[in-house]
């Protein structure tokens, strides 16, 4: 049977994966002050608004962010 309307079909890794464009985006890490959890992404550079990526637990998921979209240096909000 098929999934219903194509909401339960599965993303292949590239569709996941969304780039970025350099001259519109930053990439951001968000950190809670209060939880301290981290958060990847990029902020829009026109609506200042924040596209969630990955959730940062270690030094490694935020590397492999980086390696992910060529990036050498992230900034970090509060």
């Amino acid at each position: 049977m098929k999934s219903l309307l194509g909401l339960f079909k599965k993303k292949n890794r590239a569709e996941e994966v969304c780039g970025y464009d350099p001259g519109t985006e930053k990439p951001i890490i968000r950190a809670s002050i209060c939880t301290g959890e981290k958060t990847a992404g990029f902020r829009d550079l026109k609506t200042n608004r924040f596209r969630e990526v990955m959730l940062i637990r270690s030094q490694k998921d935020l590397d492999s962010f980086m390696k992910t979209y060529g990036i050498e240096k992230v900034d970090t909000e509060y």
